[in-house]
């Protein structure tokens, strides 16, 4: 069932509480993928009600990010949802979201200054806000993030956390293609030849996991070595990081030990492409 009003969505949430059902969330900006259902079948197991949400935020795109060109293909994500068993999309509008005079924002410090958070000012915090006014729409029990965006996952973890709020935040395995490529809505803006080359992500990740698991601990190596391989293709214009973090705190390291997540954003041509991998 598609909902597009606040008010609605409430009101059908109340009723759900009322008996006694359990809600899962899956927060998307849409043009979903296998990573999307993978999140959507780990919320059909664990609850009695699924609600997908479809809303592109405009408030966590910066100046000159790709707002206008994102993919948006409502039909198609309705279709998916239907097939995949779910029960309630979601599908606000701007004005729905953000009314006229709209003037509250959540904001979480520390771990929104680095990684992602330090070349995209106030992306996070609009992921933060409107998560946030999601959660109190839907009231989830749980919600489903893949830790592909695994800086997010985390963020959210912490606001939740540090809020009181009542859901459980549940990260998910990242989805790849049969070649490795991370699956991202964004891969949708990759020529043949820009496809081809950002496969060295992953190829960049996997041989600095293989190189850690044969006793390689010193970050500059393992990130050198990843530099290579990534600036080996033509289409690759930009490293904008890669950083071997603490999975928690996702302070950067010097050695690297078990546990810890390698992170990385690359420009692929003009896409901007992330990707990670736990040691």
């Amino acid at each position: 069932m598609l909902v597009r009003n606040v008010s609605e969505m409430k009101s059908i949430v109340k009723g759900l509480k009322k008996e006694g059902m359990t809600i899962g969330f899956v927060p998307t900006m849409g043009y979903l993928h296998e990573g999307h259902i993978s999140l959507i079948k780990c919320s059909k197991k664990e609850n009695d009600i699924t609600v997908v949400s479809i809303f592109v935020n405009p408030i966590q795109f910066g100046k000159n990010e790709d707002l206008d060109k994102y993919p948006r293909d409502l039909d198609r994500d309705l279709k998916i949802c239907k097939k995949e068993g779910v029960d309630y999309v979601f599908h606000p509008s701007y004005e729905e979201m953000y009314p006229e005079g709209y003037s509250t924002y959540v904001i979480t410090e520390g771990l929104t200054d680095k990684l992602c958070g330090a070349f995209r000012p106030g992306h996070f915090k609009g992921v933060t806000t409107v998560v946030t006014k999601l959660f109190n729409i839907i009231q989830p029990d749980k919600a489903y993030f893949g830790k592909k965006d695994y800086q997010q996952y985390k963020v959210i973890e912490r606001m939740v956390k540090d809020l009181n709020m009542d859901v459980q935040i549940i990260g998910c395995p990242i989805i790849r293609e049969k070649d490795g490529l991370a699956m991202s809505s964004r891969n949708n803006y990759l020529s043949p030849e820009e496809r081809k080359s950002a496969l060295s992500l992953s190829k960049a990740l996997f041989r600095a996991k293989e190189l850690f698991e044969k006793g390689e601990t010193d970050v500059e190596k393992l990130k050198g070595e990843m530099r290579k391989i990534i600036l080996s293709q033509p289409e690759v214009k930009e490293i904008q990081y890669i950083e071997i973090i603490h999975p928690e705190t996702l302070e950067s390291k010097k050695v690297a030990e078990k546990g810890d997540i390698i992170a990385l954003a690359v420009f692929v041509g003009d896409t901007r492409l992330i990707d990670n991998i736990q040691l």
